[in-house]
């Protein structure tokens, strides 16, 4: 039976709910080394993250699965706000949480951060020594890349809609919202070839519909997104990281991450002939979360044996 439990913990002036995952026999005496893990560009964490953390559970690690303010249960005004200072708050918020835990070990933190969530992980580790790993899968690294996936008109677009959502800001109107996700050439967050259908599975996946997934975000963040490039702080991990790269990866082209990758000190790459969305599930998933699980054991194994028996189901 899987043993997790709801949480919120404090960021800023809001609340983060966070799923909080122990294993069996961890104890404040046997502490379990704990995953503190985030989703990407407006993604919620019901969307295959219990796929992994199930699995790590079961190899005796704890996890704190956590929603950025604003998304999901948590809390913040306006919602589904996409805010890369807050969301690297509540990254360092949740990592300061996790080891405030009376069964798991707080000098064995380790941060798992997914697409968006994997440019965090890179920053949050760099910018926190005592972390003592850091996995980064499929991560966004070099917004200039991504931004050159996108055509030129719907670029345009795009950030006129974003001028439109800070004038609406600055003057207290209602946010001007673009979709996360869209068909080539309508504007959108993501709107590559393969973006639309990929989140249809992922959602389909993890048992969730359209309806209940709400894919509009305020539009503000198409400035900031370009502009941010997490994968130059990877020269600055001291411990052990390891990249989960796609090399088909169209909306975090694979060529900007394995070129910040190589610069990190004692980092490992891990690379998938599989597209953005693919490593979620089937035999991409089942291949990356052998390798995430075996990058574990080697730099910060768990003395606890995890009996919980999961397999690629994912409870959500």
């Amino acid at each position: 039976m899987i043993d997790r439990s709801e949480v919120f913990f404090p960021s800023g002036e809001d609340r983060c709910h966070a799923w909080l995952y122990l294993p069996e026999g961890a104890t404040p005496a046997t502490p379990a080394p704990v995953l503190v893990m985030g989703h990407g560009l407006g993604a919620i964490k019901e969307m295959r993250l219990a796929a992994f953390a199930e699995r790590f559970q079961a190899e005796g690690y704890a996890c704190l699965v956590f929603d950025y303010r604003h998304f999901g249960q948590s809390t913040g005004e306006p919602r589904e706000l996409l805010s890369i200072p807050r969301q690297r708050e509540d990254w360092r918020s949740a990592v300061a949480f996790a080891r405030t835990l009376p069964d798991v070990d707080p000098a064995s933190v380790i941060v798992w951060g997914t697409s968006f969530g994997g440019g965090h992980a890179i920053v949050t580790a760099a910018d926190d020594p005592s972390i003592a790993a850091s996995i980064a899968q499929c991560p966004f690294t070099d917004g200039f890349a991504s931004l050159t996936r996108i055509p030129p008109r719907a670029a345009a677009r795009l950030t006129l809609a974003a001028l439109r959502d800070l004038l609406a800001a600055a003057t207290g109107g209602e946010p001007v919202r673009v979709p996360v996700a869209a068909l080539p050439g309508e504007v959108a967050l993501m709107s590559a070839d393969d973006v639309s259908e990929g989140v249809l599975e992922l959602l389909e996946a993890s048992g969730l519909t359209e309806a209940e997934y709400r894919s509009e975000v305020p539009a503000r963040i198409g400035l900031a997104v370009p502009l941010a490039r997490p994968g130059r702080r990877a020269k600055d991990l001291t411990k052990p990281a390891l990249f989960c790269v796609c090399d088909r990866d169209t909306v975090a082209p694979a060529r900007a991450t394995l070129r910040h990758a190589a610069k990190a000190p004692k980092g490992e790459v891990r690379r998938y002939d599989a597209g953005h969305f693919d490593i979620y599930l089937g035999d991409d998933f089942d291949q990356v979360i052998a390798d995430q699980i075996a990058f574990l054991r080697q730099h910060v194994p768990s003395r606890l044996n995890g009996t919980t028996n999961v397999g690629d189901a994912g409870g959500v």
